[in-house]
């Protein structure tokens, strides 16, 4: 990616869902209902019970893609975070819900509350970042997000991004809602996108990325990305033991502890 493009201004630090009361009561009791509702009223399901459980399998086997320090954008209550923290990686979860940084750290998980879009630690040295759970619709702009990640992922680093089940290219302003409580949505709508594989890899080409696999697990469906700068040496298949052990031992964030940085 060009020095240009990596440079080029992001949508303004989005505080969306640190203002959402249904967000923070949704991951503080670990259940939901809770949904993203549209501004035209159609309602977007969130799997809160799922991402407050621990890791499942294809949870795992994302993990086990990940090369080297692992940057996990928009962590949520922390799940991915701990189960590699677990594994003895290096990691750092960033949201910003005040709830889900603390739920993330209870768990044993290293996490700032941050925008992706904020100054953040080790930027430009990230081996792989994560957008998990349709992360890769914040903000709004998957152009602009895609140019952000490239600029925290190490040259050559890795993207592995979650899109949505169906091929589907829209934009859009939502507010998160529970249904069930008989309130009217709080805060103000934010920007959010939807996109399918197809369109991701789209995209992903036009901004100078690299495709480095693409795979369904469990119904759901994910795209590895590889960033220029350096050969695509693999194609984001498991690595073998040797191959962890050697990836941890690869580039690590900066000097200043992404565990204190807040």
């Amino acid at each position: 990616m060009t020095g240009a493009a990596r440079l080029a201004p992001g949508p303004p630090p989005a505080r969306a869902w640190e203002a959402s009361d249904p967000y923070a009561a949704a991951l503080r009791s670990g259940r939901g209902p809770l949904f993203l509702r549209r501004t035209d009223g159609w309602l977007l399901p969130l799997d809160v019970e799922r991402w407050c459980a621990r890791a499942d399998a294809v949870d795992r086997e994302v993990l086990d893609r990940c090369e080297g320090a692992v940057l996990d954008v928009g962590c949520g209550p922390g799940r991915l975070v701990a189960e590699l923290a677990a594994r003895g990686r290096t990691v750092l979860g960033i949201d910003v819900s005040e709830a889900a940084v603390d739920r993330t750290v209870r768990t044993g998980g290293h996490s700032l509350r941050r925008s992706v879009f904020e100054p953040l630690p080790g930027e430009g040295r990230w081996d792989t970042v994560l957008l998990m759970d349709g992360n890769v619709g914040i903000g709004g702009d998957p152009r602009a997000l895609l140019a952000r990640v490239a600029a925290l992922l190490a040259p050559g680093g890795l993207l592995i991004a979650e899109t949505a089940p169906v091929e589907v290219d829209e934009r859009s302003h939502v507010q998160v809602v529970d249904v069930t409580d008989g309130h009217a949505p709080s805060g103000t709508p934010f920007p959010w996108a939807r996109i399918g594989t197809r369109a991701l890899l789209r995209r992903a080409g036009a901004a100078g990325w690299l495709g480095a696999g693409q795979w369904t697990s469990g119904e759901r469906r994910f795209v590895a990305l590889r960033s220029s700068g350096r050969p695509a040496s693999s194609s984001a298949e498991p690595p073998n033991s040797t191959a962890v052990i050697s990836s941890q031992r690869a580039r690590k964030p900066p000097a200043d502890n992404a565990a204190t940085d807040r």
